[in-house]
């Protein structure tokens, strides 16, 4: 039978009692989506997936969405593996800053499923922040100030335009597009967005590929960005999930952002990562 154990008071929660590696029933798919929604990030210990059981569970969400930009498995275009291996170090690490995954596309992904498949000894965990809770915290004037706004992304590690620096990027081992013009197109999401399938409303800038806030001046659209972030990982809205071999995790990606610790240098760290459209239009 399954349980559920909230991870913190404001995200995440810990599923127990179900085998993901069989087919779920259609009421445990329909209270998974329900969970999802509740609690924005689902961890499930020692699962031990095999990619098609990965896949099969990825369809309970949404459709299979094929990211851009990052190399997947040759043999499986709907995965990639995220994988830094014990000699890279001293360089960057895929998704290490807070981030909503792929916003500056026009349509970004629902959310994504990681499974655990090598963890180091210490480090690699990875942090997921509520957006829907850090919008309910902001002060009214700020909240007011942003009502019906919307802020500029573009694919900064993908374009050319604002590149990262050689030092933060990551290793090798994730191979990915880069100096791609077309990644510098400004895509517009509103900074408010809407939960398609709750109705929530939840906070949606990011510092990796959020660059201003359309219709401000710089400094203003610096100072108002650099408030919000202020507010959007506090560690009142954060949960810290520390890997163990097997482990999945699930999470909505339009109302959470997430972090990935880089302090396990001279350790291999590899996740299968599949990701999940709401196969809805963009706002």
């Amino acid at each position: 039978m399954m349980h559920v154990r909230p991870v913190t008071g404001s995200i995440g929660a810990e599923i127990g009692g179900l085998d993901l590696c069989r087919p779920l029933s259609p009421e445990d798919a329909g209270a998974l989506r329900q969970l999802l929604m509740r609690h924005q990030v689902l961890f499930c210990r020692r699962q031990f997936l095999t990619i098609p059981q990965q896949k099969r569970l990825n369809v309970v969400f949404g459709p299979l969405y094929r990211l851009p930009y990052v190399q997947a498995l040759a043999d499986e275009p709907d995965v990639i593996a995220v994988l830094k291996e014990a000699t890279e170090t001293n360089v960057g690490v895929f998704g290490g800053d807070w981030h909503s995954d792929f916003s500056f596309l026009k349509i970004p992904p629902a959310g994504s499923i990681l499974s655990a498949v090598e963890i180091p000894v210490v480090g690699g965990d990875t942090l997921w922040a509520n957006q829907i809770h850090a919008l309910a915290n902001l002060p009214t004037e700020l909240r007011r100030k942003i009502a019906g706004q919307t802020a500029v992304h573009i694919g900064k590690p993908y374009g050319q335009t604002e590149a990262p620096a050689m030092a933060s990027r990551a290793g090798a081992s994730m191979r990915m597009s880069r100096g791609d013009p077309a990644a510098d197109q400004e895509v517009f999401h509103p900074l408010i967005r809407t939960h398609p399938e709750s109705g929530q409303e939840a906070l949606f800038v990011n510092p990796i590929y959020t660059t201003r806030i359309a219709g401000f001046d710089a400094v203003e659209s610096s100072a108002v960005l650099a408030e919000l972030y202020h507010y959007a990982w506090q560690p009142e809205v954060c949960c810290r999930w520390q890997w163990q071999a097997g482990d999945v995790v699930i999470w909505d990606n339009r109302t959470t952002l997430h972090y990935a610790v880089n302090d396990y240098d001279g350790y291999r760290r590899l996740l299968h990562r599949t990701t999940f459209s709401d196969g809805l239009p963009p706002a």
